[in-house]
């Protein structure tokens, strides 16, 4: 694999980008060697799933796109960021009981320390933001073949 790795979309800020973003950022984890059923294929498109659904929704329109960007380097570390041109930065909300939303940066925190990442929130130089993680970059070793049975059912040596 390469040593740098870069991909980048970028999405209308609207509802229906979400789902758009989850799928490019599948599918490019499945090009760069993860594959699409493994825990941490699923918890990046969470990720990615929860800050594109931020960038969208708490922008209140003043952002008219959003940028996925992917970066894998050294088959180590991949940093998965979503930047909009908003100038808020995103801020912690009390966890209340009856709380409807305020809670994504919690569970995206949450779920990068999980895997042993960290969530970053950087202004851009155009005036808006980036909200990234970075996680370690673990491809699952595939399964050896196993030998063939024997017609006893048990395997040979």
């Amino acid at each position: 694999m390469a040593d740098h790795l870069e991909a980048s979309v970028t999405l209308p800020s609207d509802p229906a980008s979400v789902p758009a973003a989850r799928a490019y950022v599948a599918d490019m984890l499945a090009e760069w060697g993860m594959p699409a059923d493994t825990e941490v294929s699923d918890t990046v498109r969470l990720i990615v799933s929860e800050l594109a659904t931020n960038a969208v929704q708490h922008t209140f329109g003043q952002s008219p796109t959003f940028t996925v960007d992917m970066v894998l380097d050294r088959d180590e570390r991949l940093r998965v960021g979503v930047t909009d041109s908003h100038p808020r930065l995103p801020k912690r909300l009390p966890a209340a009981v009856q709380q409807d939303n305020g809670r994504g940066l919690v569970i995206i925190r949450w779920l990068a320390a999980e895997c042993g990442g960290r969530l970053r929130v950087r202004p851009t130089r155009e005036g808006g933001k980036t909200v990234s993680v970075e996680l370690p970059w673990a491809v699952p070793a595939t399964e050896p073949a196993t030998e063939p049975a024997t017609a006893a059912g048990r395997r040979e040596p």
